[in-house]
């Protein structure tokens, strides 16, 4: 039986409190945003973390918040590059649960991860999943790629969706509604996330897409309104009550990712879906309180 449908961050980070410990590993760590909220979230009890960086600089952010890290393990590495190898490889050797980003650009982690010899690939494709918490809506948004894979093709979009799906699930979603998105509701060959939409129904519904309800093309007004779907006609089984909302490509998802959070004040979180093991790769705009609902969500998709 699956944990009850956790409807805002509150309810994840409740849920989170609950699961068996876990272990974040940090690279380059040596920043105080990033050990702000490495340090909350052992004293909420979710999860302990390995630091690896410039360790003067983390007892220099330490002291400057008046915290003791000295039960923390700590790996001096200043060099990031290296810090990012050290992190990957004590995951991959079983060590820690989560990856993490600290004060490091997503690329050169992505990098360490993305070695084929060395790094955390697991069979599928790497996606962002946003997860974002909107006053005027029932339930939490699950939204994807708003931050990694550019301009992906049909078979890229199907593993964005499921992997999409499988994080919805981890949070209570027994059989999420998803609905691929684009900027009307009929199949226009002129507009190619339409073509896709439909196919990407037709996968569902032959079982490649697995565990959800798809249903698209579909406008965004027609996916979260079930009354704005009617005017037009349209019955769908997801309009008015979508889990997760698939974006034609990165930059119309980062659009909408950023005026929900800007224009409406939603609160937000993100992590990497398809590696070997979670990954919280957060941005240095991110409020703390992403970054702790990030590592709250890490802790319950991870296995």
């Amino acid at each position: 039986v699956r944990d009850i449908v956790q409807k805002n961050f509150a309810g994840v980070l409740e849920a989170a409190k609950t699961k068996k410990h876990k272990r974040i590993c940090v690279a380059a760590a040596h920043d105080e945003d990033t050990l702000r909220v490495v340090i909350e979230a052992k004293r909420l009890g979710l999860a302990s973390s390995t630091l690896i960086g410039d360790k003067e600089k983390m007892w220099q952010v330490a002291r400057k918040l008046n915290t003791d890290i000295s039960d923390f393990e700590i790996i001096k590495e200043p060099d990031i590059i290296k810090s990012a190898r050290l992190a990957v490889d004590m995951v991959s050797s079983g060590h820690a649960d989560i990856l993490m980003k600290g004060i490091m650009q997503t690329a050169d982690i992505m990098r360490v991860v993305l070695n084929k010899e060395t790094g955390l690939r697991g069979s599928g494709l790497l996606s962002h999943v946003g997860i974002m918490e909107v006053q005027s809506y029932d339930r939490l948004i699950f939204m994807s790629d708003a931050g990694l894979n550019i301009a992906p093709d049909l078979q890229k979009k199907a593993a964005i969706l499921q992997n999409a799906v499988d994080a919805s699930i981890a949070l209570g979603n027994e059989k999420p509604n998803v609905a691929i998105l684009s900027a009307l509701e009929l199949v226009n060959p002129d507009i190619p996330s339409t073509l896709d939409a439909a196919a990407l129904c037709k996968m569902a519904d032959r079982g490649q897409i697995k565990n959800c309800v798809v249903d698209g093309p579909l406008a965004l007004d027609n996916a979260i309104s079930l009354i704005a779907a009617r005017h037009k006609g349209i019955n769908s089984p997801v309009a008015g009550q979508t889990d997760v909302f698939i974006v034609p490509n990165m930059e119309a998802g980062n659009i909408l990712y950023k005026s929900l959070v800007f224009f409406s004040g939603a609160k937000s979180c993100g992590i990497i879906m398809g590696a070997r093991v979670p990954m919280v790769v957060t941005s240095r705009a991110d409020s703390f309180e992403s970054k702790l609902n990030s590592i709250a969500v890490a802790m319950l998709v991870s296995k």
